[in-house]
């Protein structure tokens, strides 16, 4: 790998860029393909860009849906055609009384999490309003569906779904093209939630902000292409490419906002 990629990411980033690149290498060195466990968008784009500097391994990414938001990276050998079971996913439903009861994604991810599991090995969760699904690493589904029975207080049980059970994603993202002051994480919350800078800044000191999952407590830190910022209480923003500056001087983006 050119040494000269890490300064295209940031400092906090060098161990995962060390641990794709550590995965890449195996799949030139041993002629075989390599999987990752889920990643984030914006840890696929670094995969992406590391593959992109070797010539004799490829990459192809699948989370149980083309456009899942958390996708499996496999690398392998230019020869090698990959097929969808070897990214080794399982679908799995959470079967509850619909009647009685009522699911949130934050309760379901928040169960599975405290089950034992790492979050690494969950992909996107899913549902059709009703019917509630995620995909899973095909090792842990067995494990997961004796140690789950109830979530919050709504007692359920997990069950394994062939691929064809799947259900049609209702998608709340809003892809937007717009222009913004600023790539820092407060401006572009004051901006798509319409509230004021201090508003915004207060949410990082009540460490209600994430980056791509990860606790954020710096206002002015800036976001790159494919980052995640969570906003505790309103929703999501990615950030998915930056197209240059406007006339007024205003930066134009590509982004998807999900509100609450």
């Amino acid at each position: 790998m050119n040494e000269a990629i890490y300064q295209h990411f940031r400092a906090e980033e060098a161990p995962l860029i060390d641990s794709l690149n550590d995965m890449v290498n195996q799949a030139a060195n041993e002629y075989r393909p390599i999987l990752s466990h889920f990643l984030n968008p914006r840890e696929l784009f670094i995969a992406r860009t590391i593959v992109n500097t070797q010539d004799n391994v490829k990459m192809s990414s699948y989370g149980g849906l083309n456009n899942a938001e958390r996708q499996r990276a496999l690398f392998y050998p230019d020869y090698y055609e990959p097929e969808l079971a070897d990214f080794q996913i399982s679908l799995m439903e959470v079967i509850y009384p619909h009647k009685f009861a009522v699911l949130h994604h934050g309760s379901i991810l928040g169960t599975l999490v405290n089950s034992g599991i790492q979050r690494e090995v969950l992909g996107d969760i899913i549902t059709d309003s009703m019917r509630w699904q995620f995909f899973v690493e095909e090792p842990i589904a067995s494990f997961l569906k004796t140690e789950v029975d109830r979530v919050s207080r709504v007692k359920v049980r997990l069950e394994t779904q062939p691929m064809s059970e799947r259900v049609t994603q209702i998608s709340e993202w809003e892809e937007v093209n717009d222009t913004v002051p600023s790539l820092r994480a407060d401006a572009l919350i004051s901006h798509f939630y319409n509230l004021s800078r201090k508003h915004a800044k207060d949410l990082f000191h009540a460490h209600k902000i994430q980056l791509n999952w990860m606790t954020l407590d710096k206002p002015d830190y800036e976001l790159s292409d494919f980052d995640i910022l969570s906003v505790r209480g309103y929703g999501r923003i990615r950030l998915n490419e930056q197209n240059g500056v406007s006339k007024k001087g205003k930066l134009k983006i590509s982004a998807a906002v999900l509100k609450k």
